[in-house]
């Protein structure tokens, strides 16, 4: 075969797996489109405008926007979820990291990795009436424990003290297992001379863990705290069946009061502001943080 046959034969092949590529991603794409990007640029679009379902959606440029500004509701909102973000962010990466370190350097059991992702397999509305249930103000065996120790009764899910500490923790408990996993995966992939450098120059375990482990772990806890803070920010299933955003607003988180700007106002236009507001902010975390921390790059090459 010449050259020049077998050159076109190589371009040929390539084109007939491009062909097969597009064929394979075709559904993802159309699916991606369907449901993600046309909803995403709608949401845009309505920001922009005044629409209530009953009636057509009136330009107003950027009226909804001043109005985000101006409104008390809302910077109560966000406050409210950047302190159930920092509580359950930063409980559950200290958590799992201290799981996953245990999993790594003492057992190789895969039950045992199992039962630690066994809550992550709850959704997110029955983990929540779980605990509202466990943690009931008069009958839940949390507070039964509590005044068999004789304190007096906690409102866990009624106190506008208690409330954003008691959802925050709730979640911790479902995904705590699954971050600790991915932090497992990371700690696989740190080369066992590592370790075997450390003990020889005489390290501890304290000491590796500071010095070999968490550098070497830095990617991919990276992209855990992003994703950990993003999932935070969208919080959303477990107030509304628990605390439906009270006592008081104390837990209205934004997601929250989104929903009911848009499902119980019908202000879908100034709803959809807060939407890309939130969009924007989250773009903005994720922009700072993936910088900072260097998430794209390794120590290890």
């Amino acid at each position: 075969m010449s050259s020049a046959t077998a050159v076109a034969a190589k371009r040929t092949g390539r084109r007939g797996d491009e062909r097969l590529a597009w064929i394979f991603i075709t559904p993802s794409l159309l699916g991606f489109a369907v449901f993600l990007l046309w909803p995403t640029l709608r949401g845009i679009y309505l920001s922009f405008t005044s629409f209530n379902l009953l009636t057509p959606e009136k330009w107003v440029g950027l009226d909804n926007y001043e109005r985000m500004v101006n409104d008390p509701i809302f910077r109560d909102s966000l406050r409210t979820t950047v302190y159930y973000v920092v509580l359950n962010v930063g409980a559950q990466t200290v958590v799992a990291l201290f799981i996953a370190v245990l999993v790594q350097r003492l057992t190789r059991s895969a039950l045992l990795r199992g039962m630690v992702l066994t809550p992550y397999l709850v959704s997110n509305v029955v983990a929540g009436i779980v605990w509202l249930w466990l943690l009931d103000t008069r009958f839940g065996i949390g507070n039964q424990l509590i005044g068999a120790l004789g304190f007096e009764h906690v409102a866990f899910f009624g106190s506008e003290k208690w409330v954003i500490p008691t959802l925050a923790l709730v979640n911790v408990w479902r995904h705590v297992g699954y971050t600790a996993l991915l932090l497992f995966a990371g700690l696989q992939m740190i080369p066992a001379t590592m370790y075997e450098a450390g003990r020889i120059d005489g390290a501890n375990e304290w000491r590796m863990f500071w010095r070999i482990s968490m550098p070497l772990l830095r990617p991919v806890l990276s992209l855990v705290l992003i994703m950990s803070i993003i999932g935070s920010f969208q919080v959303f299933d477990s107030v509304s069946v628990t605390t439906g955003g009270g006592p008081a607003n104390a837990s209205n988180v934004l997601q929250m009061y989104i929903y009911s700007t848009a499902f119980s106002r019908f202000q879908f236009g100034y709803a959809s502001a807060l939407s890309v507001a939130l969009l924007l902010v989250l773009g903005l975390i994720t922009f700072v943080q993936y910088r900072l921390t260097r998430a794209g790059e390794t120590d290890l090459d």
